[in-house]
């Protein structure tokens, strides 16, 4: 099992790969109502502020929120290279329902997963879990391979700090 967690917070990230499991789940709560969780990952122009590693500029080209709707989110590091990442939306995402969509690296085609991202109130606290399916143990590996939880973990710190801002 890959597991890694923030310990020095009350806010911790979890990141949770079986072995031979196609799944990796992610699990974090935040000092915030689940509205304003909600609109960070739902709103444009907030989810440019937080997702992804620090130090990369990340451009929401589109985040259409309905079923058979898209998205497009450009990362580009520090030396100018860009990565770009796209899915499609499944069922109409709100915070009671969550949202489905797929995930797809446009830097390796055909590689898709599905994820499901639920909110959950926990009073003046909120708490997010995402569950994602890849097609293959390979393909999961991969993007544990890849570094994924570093811009897992400092992306959900960067949306911590956004929290605190859009809460004052």
């Amino acid at each position: 099992m890959i597991s890694a967690q923030r310990e020095n917070t009350l806010e911790k990230t979890q990141i949770v790969a079986e072995p031979g499991s196609q799944n990796i789940t992610i699990t974090r709560e935040f000092n915030a109502p689940v509205e304003l969780v909600y609109r960070a990952y739902t709103e444009p122009d907030l989810v440019a502020q937080w997702l992804g590693p620090r130090g990369y500029q990340t451009t929401v080209e589109t985040l259409d929120l309905r079923h058979g709707g898209g998205y497009r989110f450009l990362h580009n590091d520090p030396s100018g290279a860009s990565f770009a990442f796209r899915g499609i939306f499944h069922g109409d995402p709100g915070i009671e329902n969550g949202m489905m969509r797929t995930f797809e690296f446009e830097g390796m085609p055909g590689h898709v997963a599905l994820e499901v991202i639920t909110f959950e109130s926990l009073g003046e606290r909120s708490r997010i879990h995402g569950l994602s399916t890849f097609q293959s143990l390979a393909d999961r590996d991969g993007m544990i391979a890849s570094g994924m939880n570093v811009g897992v973990n400092e992306g959900f710190d960067r949306l911590d700090e956004l929290i605190v801002q859009l809460a004052n």
